[in-house]
């Protein structure tokens, strides 16, 4: 048994061993295969050994190509997203087209799309066709959405000329951006154009392309295409264009605002010279064929004086446009609006803040000004975004950021009250009061002592709101007093956002108290109109009933539209509107006083006198005023309480003549203050501080019920005008915000 276990072992060992050789052998036969084949292979590839400039000239090249198909990657997977909603329809889509009608139904206007893409390709003028290419894209069919020799030419001129002289988009790059994209300059934006340009070019032919380009191009005056640009400019169908009138439209394509004839006749005239020559460069005409084109330019016909109220008009597509996108209408694109524009309010709006700027601007150093005016559930009746629409289209009334001063005063109190930490008997103490190493100060630079609340916000004592934030947050159980001003400072902004101070981020600040963020007048009015509101939400809307192109209703705001919230208490709204009521009988508000109304209302004037405001309300209706410069720059001492409350009384006092005056929840229909009545009656309009020079602005001898009647009746008669288009082209505006000069600064005042 013992000699059988033996003999076993042995064999396994023998077995193990052999295995052992057998795989070494394998190994180094497989080492010595190997070391043959690579011998082999370095012999072969020695044939191909570069040195000296050759191996650095393909070194690089190798890179280049490295690089290049990496960077070909990133960006593909960069641009799927714009190629993914792109879809196959997009030949089809039609853009928005809105007419507006005001509160009485009569028209005031026109936004979106004037198009007209009825004619052929083949039956436009040749010499259209010749001029648009000359201008854009000469190379149009001999590249593939992508034009790397034009590219290459126009960095060369650019270069040369130290700016931008030529673009280097293709036409289809600049149909990918009109169909699928945003103006917005960014690296992002033109990947995605020239992917989508290639995409274009592989689903359509170069004379599609071409067609939906002339077609769908924004031209100025609302009008898109060049089909509607020739009715709207000269009259006629684009069949019968001139080769001048040609040239002209050709021109619009770069600068569609900038060369409008009917805005600047000059401009476009030079710039249709420039196109000219641009199709005897590009050898599509002799320079003798365009002599008699620049003998004799084109003239645009004369629209008339346009009277449509443009910046209420931008406004109100933009709010109809987020129901349209948000699939409110269903397939609909041809839309009739009905709003709660109100003419006479807004003819005497513009009429205001014209005349108050030019009598009183230079006096005061303030060039603009903007004002909104609406109903206390928020329907907007009247809107000026600055000075003459014509010159500037940015919107200060909806789109310029500005610091409020004390007018933000109001959302503090009623986040306190709110709270149930104050009444309107309720005493504070005006003295110092420090958060940190910031100590606010009073307009006149010394401290009243105890007081009511009333008369704190009447005096607009600075020193109040920021003791109200420190309370708020003891309250809350912090006893760190820069802590618990913090705790207090988020709950202002919360009552802010739910009153509605929705539009710009209402950044924390020590300041924000008395008014160191920034808001927009639209807002700021929405704010106090929550008020007036007994404590109801009141969001700003531009449509009361929306109708297809076939007079069908498809929507309605009563039925459809977004209910309000009780956002405030009752008692806290009628509470604070009884504390504004006081401010133009026996505050900073004197001179927005309505003889025969009772108002509320609050002042505001900023750092350095940059910004001034008033904003206030009826039982009826509330206004919104501001005053200042664009570039932010000082005025000459004015406060809310001069031009502002005066344009506030020149507005409201037509809005409520003849009107049937409701009261204001909270407020005593006869003035508690027996002195009220005489602050009331004795207040003069349009006589800011003491100042004798500044005299008394005269408004018309038409009652605002007259002016409605007179206008819907001429409105019956007259021929309706094309309204002012959006200018589509100039984003520019300023914000408050984006000026360094104003980083930092402190609000403070009345």
């Amino acid at each position: 048994m013992e000699f059988r276990r033996k003999t076993l072992w042995s064999r396994l060992r023998r077995l193990a061993l052999g295995a052992d050789a057998a795989i070494d052998s394998a190994l180094h036969a497989a080492g010595r295969s190997a070391a043959e084949r690579y011998e082999r292979f370095r012999s072969l590839m020695g044939a191909f050994t570069i040195s000296g400039p050759t191996r650095w000239a393909n070194e690089l090249a190798s890179e280049t190509l490295t690089i290049g198909i990496a960077g070909l990657t990133v960006l593909t997977v960069l641009a799927q997203s714009s190629v993914r909603d792109a879809s196959e329809d997009f030949v089809r889509r039609q853009p928005l087209a809105v007419t507006f009608l005001d509160r009485y139904g009569s028209e005031i206007g026109k936004r979106g799309i004037r198009q007209d893409d009825s004619v052929k390709l083949e039956q436009l003028p040749d010499h259209l066709i010749k001029a648009a290419l000359a201008t854009e894209d000469r190379r149009f069919f001999d590249h593939y959405g992508i034009d790397l020799v034009g590219l290459t030419r126009a960095l060369t001129v650019n270069a040369r000329a130290s700016g931008v002289v030529q673009g280097g988009s293709t036409i289809t790059q600049q149909l990918a951006k009109n169909l699928f994209l945003s103006n917005q300059r960014s690296l992002d934006r033109k990947i995605k154009e020239a992917f989508l340009a290639i995409w274009l070019e592989q689903r359509l032919t170069k004379n599609e392309i071409l067609k939906l380009y002339l077609d769908r191009a924004y031209m100025g005056g609302g009008a898109f295409g060049v089909g509607a640009a020739a009715e709207y400019y000269f009259g006629k169908s684009v069949k019968d264009l001139t080769l001048a009138e040609s040239a002209m439209l050709a021109g619009l394509f770069k600068a569609p605002t900038r060369f409008a004839p009917h805005v600047n006749l000059p401009a476009a005239r030079a710039r249709a010279s420039d196109v000219l020559s641009n199709m005897v460069e590009a050898r599509f005409l002799s320079a003798g064929q365009v002599d008699g084109a620049r003998r004799n330019p084109a003239t645009a016909i004369d629209r008339g004086r346009n009277t449509s109220p443009d910046y209420y008009l931008d406004w109100a597509f933009e709010e109809v446009s987020k129901l349209a996108d948000a699939g409110v209408f269903g397939a609909d694109r041809v839309l009739t609006v009905k709003t709660p524009h109100d003419p006479a309010i807004q003819a005497k709006s513009e009429q205001a803040v014209e005349q108050i700027l030019r009598q009183f601007g230079p006096d005061y150093g303030a060039s603009q000004a903007a004002t909104v005016t609406m109903d206390i559930d928020g329907g907007g009746r009247a809107m000026v975004g600055g000075r003459d629409y014509s010159a500037s289209q940015f919107n200060r009334a909806t789109d310029a950021a500005r610091q409020p001063g004390s007018s933000f005063k109001p959302f503090v109190y009623t986040a306190a009250m709110a709270q149930g930490l104050y009444k309107p008997n309720s005493i504070v103490t005006d003295a110092p009061v420090c958060i940190g190493n910031w100590c606010p100060n009073n307009y006149g630079r010394s401290y009243a002592g105890s007081m009511p609340l009333t008369i704190a916000m009447a005096k607009s004592i600075n020193t109040i709101p920021v003791r109200m934030s420190i309370q708020m947050g003891r309250a809350l159980g912090e006893t760190h007093e820069g802590r618990a001003a913090a705790l207090g400072r988020k709950r202002i902004i919360e009552m802010g956002r739910r009153m509605g101070l929705v539009s710009t981020p209402l950044t924390d600040s020590v300041a924000l108290p008395i008014g160191a963020a920034e808001v927009t007048v639209l807002d700021m009015t929405a704010g106090f109109s929550t008020l007036a509101n007994r404590g109801r939400q009141a969001l700003p809307y531009a449509a009361t009933e929306v109708y297809a192109s076939n007079g069908n209703l498809l929507w309605k705001r009563d039925k459809d539209g977004h209910r309000p919230e009780q956002v405030v208490p009752v008692q806290v709204a009628d509470d604070m509107n009884f504390i504004l009521s006081r401010v133009p009988i026996e505050g900073t508000g004197r001179r927005a006083a309505l003889e025969g109304v009772v108002s509320a209302g609050k002042t505001g004037t900023t750092n350095g006198y940059k910004d001034a405001w008033y904003v206030g309300y009826t039982g009826n209706m509330s206004t919104g005023v501001w005053f200042g410069n664009d570039d932010s720059s000082e005025t000459a001492n004015m406060t809310g309480g001069s031009l502002p409350a005066m344009t506030f009384k020149e507005i409201m006092a037509f809005a409520h003549t003849g009107l049937d005056l409701r009261s204001i929840p909270g407020v005593p229909v006869v003035p508690t203050d027996p002195r009220a009545g005489a602050a009331v009656a004795a207040a003069k309009p349009l006589q800011p501080d003491s100042d004798a020079r500044l005299q008394q602005l005269r408004s018309g001898h038409l009652n605002r019920q007259s002016f409605e009647v007179i206008s819907t009746i001429g409105a019956m008669f007259r021929d309706v005008q094309p309204s002012k288009p959006v200018d589509v082209s100039a984003a520019g505006g300023f914000r408050a915000a984006d000026n360094p000069a104003t980083q930092g600064k402190i609000t403070e005042v009345r």
